[in-house]
């Protein structure tokens, strides 16, 4: 063997090392040349031991680990690490104090990676880890041997320059190290600029990597800056390609007579959308008629964005690459080309369009008599919004009164049966912002359900539901015809795209009722039906108390996030068996394939192989949380932006959280969160109590708890971090006053 071919050298001090080092370094050396043995003459020229008395001391090391089982001598003489289950492959998670965990199954506790030993990786990257050996009662422990795949390769940060060459400080609190950028790879970057780093190589030798800046986005705490960072953060893309705008604009949009002929016809059946206010594409349209046998035609008619979104095609892969549409405060990032989303497939008032549609009869008792899904064509009559729909059933007057007035009436008897099935209803109200023509914040004002919302959110359920019940019925026959057949592992039977929602672990469950025990309310999660109706009991109960928010909160966290995959477990939060996302093909991709997968099975044909499939569902519920993520960091900006101007005023707020680095409290007017430090309630010495999730002061019994409504003042508004600190009302200092903006922007 060449030692030319080592990965790693070591240098060895002149003076004998103790043993236990020279254990470490000798396993270091074996973990990062794994696939190669040694004697320990050619160990020791590796690490450069030159002398004899080190090379002995290096053969005594070597023939312990190998009694200890770290080290194999797989032939006389010849030394390697020993493979075996101490090596994982996951995913590592840092903490801010450069710490990590690695996650590597489900069912396996996380790998503490100490300081130092988590090598090249960054946040979210796929690596190679060694375990070391468990001592008893101590956890899972080991280092960073490889990365395997980088998670991302641009970062957002704040860049430092100097004569000779800047940094690149990251944003995220989870990237421990800065980037060296030289000078001209900086893109013309002013000191404290915010830019995008790309990261080309970091040498084993280097303690940080080196990037090459590739955007400038301007000063920090200037809307077009924020929101492009945020952008690029996130991953989202700022416009289509040329190419991609130029297909969808070819596209053959016209209405056919010859298209009309294979569709179900529903242009002279009252029909209409009904979306908030603001509005540009919408992808559901209603339509209402009584039959005569005296049942009601309720059809769900959704844009038949498949009809042009061909499998394969550039416009397709964009969409799937995508995944799905993203709303931040200020703007759509669209999942379509706005040709497509804002025109064609939008089913916008007074024209034609093709639809895919549920159609339902259902009795006055809203039970289902028969259903029918198919291709169609409506002609949309009005565009109502949610408040014009909501106005006419609160004053019963408008138009189309009556077919509202039957349609809410339907609405409400599916959500009383959806109630008795343990269907779990949280109702949190959504943060909104009225923005200048600058994208300044003028105002917070909260979107809350009713009525109208329910109306259509009822009939959207409907569909989804129905639809993932026959699919699943294509699915089941397809397995029964196949049953004791061999089948290829590319298989393309019928199969559905479900969203699945798991049953909350009784942990979280138990978690739950023992906390809101402390608030007197009682909870029976004894099995999993009557937990979901207990819940919702909870929910009615905490209405207009004191904790009722951080009740929500904790609800709502005990529920597992939902998914899109083809192995169907049912979605426990709505009480259903069956359930996929059919009506929404505008801005989530999953609801396309549902599109291809029912017309699959209408016409006898297959669309495409579970194993593709559930590759796109993992990949779009990737995409759904990371657009989720993108979302509330704009909403934490604004919010913060918002509070600028009201450093040193004074709020009635909940404590929405309490930690043992301090207290979260929630501002009631405007729902802005920031935290008082613990280090800042200095009228007492306050001690954490984990437990009760509460601060107790041990001279005077003062009693800071979750869900308490307290008095704050707004300290410091920090736009860098997306932060607001507060301090309790009457114990407030002198607030941090914010220094002139274009100053502060300059000095960072």
């Amino acid at each position: 063997m060449s030692l030319k071919d080592c990965t790693f050298k070591f240098n060895m001090s002149k003076n004998k090392k103790p043993q236990r080092f020279l254990f470490e370094d000798v396993l270091d050396f074996l973990k990062h040349n794994a696939d190669k043995s040694f004697n320990y003459k050619q160990l020791g020229a590796a690490m450069e031991i030159n002398n004899e008395g080190d090379r002995l001391q290096l053969l005594e090391a070597l023939e312990k680990l190998k009694q200890q089982g770290f080290v194999s001598e797989k032939e006389t003489g010849k030394y390697t690490i020993k493979q075996s289950k101490q090596y994982v492959t996951g995913t590592i998670d840092f903490t801010s104090m450069a710490t990590a965990f690695v996650v590597f199954s489900e069912s396996e506790p996380d790998v503490f990676i100490p300081y130092k030993k988590t090598r090249d990786a960054l946040q979210g990257d796929l690596v190679k880890v060694y375990i070391y050996p468990k001592r008893s009662g101590k956890r899972k422990e080991g280092e960073v041997v490889e990365v395997i795949k980088r998670n991302k390769t641009d970062f957002v940060g704040t860049i430092k320059v100097s004569p000779k060459h800047s940094f690149v400080i990251p944003d995220s609190h989870k990237l421990h190290v800065d980037f060296f950028v030289r000078n001209d790879s900086n893109k013309g970057a002013k000191d404290g600029q915010k830019v995008l780093v790309r990261i080309k190589d970091w040498k084993k030798e280097e303690d940080c990597p080196t990037g090459e800046v590739i955007d400038v986005f301007g000063f920090p705490g200037e809307h077009k800056t924020e929101m492009n960072a945020i952008m690029a953060e996130y991953g989202l893309p700022e416009k289509f390609p040329d190419e991609i705008e130029y297909n969808a604009k070819k596209l053959d949009v016209s209405i056919s007579e010859d298209e009309i002929k294979n569709r179900r016809d529903f242009r002279k059946v009252p029909t209409f959308t009904i979306d908030p206010v603001d509005a540009k594409d919408f992808d559901d349209a209603l339509s209402i008629q009584k039959l005569e046998n005296g049942l009601w035609e309720i059809g769900v008619h959704i844009a038949d964005v498949s009809h042009y979104l061909k499998p394969g095609s550039l416009l397709d892969n964009e969409a799937v690459e995508r995944a799905t549409s993203v709303y931040l405060v200020d703007r759509c990032i669209p999942m379509l080309p706005e040709v497509l989303s804002n025109f064609v497939c939008s089913l916008r008032p007074h024209e034609e369009k093709y639809c895919f549609s549920a159609v339902f009869q259902l009795d006055d008792e809203a039970v289902i008599h028969n259903q029918w899904f198919g291709k169609t064509v409506i002609y949309s009559d009005r565009r109502f919004s949610y408040e014009e729909v909501q106005e006419i059933i609160e004053t019963e007057q408008g138009d189309y009164k009556e077919a509202i007035f039957v349609l809410d009436r339907l609405a409400k008897k599916l959500r009383a049966d959806r109630t008795r099935k343990g269907s779990i209803f949280f109702d949190k109200a959504e943060v909104k912002f009225k923005l200048d023509e600058n994208g300044a914040p003028l105002g917070v004002f909260f979107k809350t359900q009713k009525d109208a919302h329910k109306l259509i959110e009822d009939f959207m359920l409907l569909a989804n539901r129905t639809v993932a019940e026959f699919l699943s019925k294509a699915d089941a026959e397809s397995n029964a015809s196949n049953k004791g057949k061999t089948q290829k592992k590319d298989d393309t039977g019928p199969v559905c795209v479900y969203r699945i929602h798991d049953v909350p672990s009784d942990e979280k469950l138990q978690e739950l009722s023992n906390f809101v025990a402390r608030f007197g309310h009682q909870m029976n999660v004894g099995n999993k039906q009557k937990a979901a109706q207990a819940i919702n009991k909870l929910l009615v109960d905490v209405k207009d108390k004191k904790e009722q928010s951080m009740v929500e909160l904790l609800a709502l966290r005990s529920m597992p996030k939902a998914i899109y995959t083809t192995k169907n477990e049912g979605h426990y939060g709505l009480g259903f068996k069956y359930y996929t996302h059919f009506t929404s093909p505008i801005r989530r991709y999953p609801d396309v394939l549902v599109h291809r997968l029912l017309e699959a099975r209408l016409t006898h044909k297959t669309y495409s192989n579970r194993e593709e499939l559930e590759r796109l569902c993992k990949h779009s519920s990737d995409r759904e949380r990371t657009a989720a993520e993108a979302e509330r960091a704009s909403i934490k900006y604004k919010q913060v932006e918002f509070m600028e101007n009201k450093v040193g005023q004074t709020f009635d707020a909940v404590i929405s959280g309490v930690t043992e680095w301090g207290i979260y409290a929630e501002i009631t007017e405007n729902k802005c969160e920031g935290m008082i430090k613990s280090r800042d309630m200095k009228d007492d010495r306050y001690v954490f109590d984990e437990d009760n999730y509460r601060y107790v002061g041990r001279n005077t019994g003062k009693i800071y708890a979750l869900g308490d409504k307290v008095k704050i003042t707004v300290m410091k508004a920090d736009l860098l971090k997306k932060q607001l600190d507060f301090q309790l009302g009457e114990e407030a200092a002198s607030p941090q006053r914010q220094e002139d903006s274009s100053k502060k922007r300059r000095n960072r």
